[in-house]
């Protein structure tokens, strides 16, 4: 029987050394994931998109009138008609980074 069988123990240094090693890993993981989803968070652009996209469907059923200007949460848009098409702009308004959206609409309404 080897129940009685003498297991070779480590210190207590070596024990705190590997217990800090877990928790540095495990706290820069932690930070990792963190910057990496307040980036997804920050970085979404659908809401906006899809305010422009309800905005261009008022345009061609001509629910709105040119030129429009709007201020939608942090985003400042314009709708201004260029040349043959109309050109809807978003700018967000906050210091950091700032950021355009432009799409064109290539329609011509029916007079």
């Amino acid at each position: 029987m080897v129940v009685l069988k003498k297991l070779k123990a480590s210190t207590l240094m070596e024990t705190m050394v590997a217990t800090v090693l877990i928790v540095v890993i495990f706290m820069f993981s932690s930070l990792i994931l963190n910057s990496l989803f307040s980036a997804q968070v920050k970085g979404n652009l659908q809401p906006i998109k899809s305010h422009l996209h309800q905005l261009e469907y008022q345009y061609i059923n001509q629910k709105i009138n040119l030129p429009y200007y709007e201020e939608w949460k942090t985003w400042d848009i314009t709708i201004n008609t260029s040349q043959n098409a109309v050109q809807i702009e978003a700018v967000e308004k906050q210091d950091s980074g700032s950021r355009t959206i432009k799409r064109k609409i290539h329609y011509v309404q029916n007079l």
